[in-house]
């Protein structure tokens, strides 16, 4: 095992965006959701902007519990901002209001980070994602 905060924090990222890809049969599921496509367009905004991994980090990862089939689940570390339901579409305007124009300041409670358009609430009697008996 080989300890890389340092090598990490040198870097400088200010946040990494983490995109469910998540693949499951009998439930929603990011995989079917475009989650990869949502990563992709995520780089790709990054990119064309020469901000990929010198400022922010894009990731793909397993459930993040906010199952969803009209798009994947979005968080931004270490900002602690969730989005569900995040389509390829949505990631120009979602990405554009947390790094543009002062936005990537770290602070989650700034009313400019409040409401992106890809946000939506889950409701409190959702089921669990994460609770064995309601995935496959």
């Amino acid at each position: 095992m080989e300890r890389r905060t340092e090598r990490m924090r040198e870097r400088g990222l200010a946040a990494t965006v983490l995109v469910c890809t998540n693949e499951r049969a009998e439930h929603a599921a990011c995989a079917a959701a475009d989650g990869a496509a949502v990563a992709d367009a995520a780089r790709d905004w990054l990119r064309e902007r020469d901000r990929y991994w010198s400022e922010v980090a894009v990731a793909e990862t397993s459930c993040l519990g906010l199952c969803s089939e009209a798009g994947a689940a979005v968080v931004v570390h270490p900002r602690d901002e969730w989005f569900a339901a995040v389509t390829p579409g949505d990631v120009p305007a979602l990405m554009a209001q947390l790094f543009e124009s002062g936005a990537d300041d770290g602070d989650a409670d700034d009313e400019d980070t409040e409401d992106a358009a890809a946000e939506e609430t889950v409701p409190d009697d959702a089921a669990d994602a994460t609770d064995p008996a309601t995935i496959g």
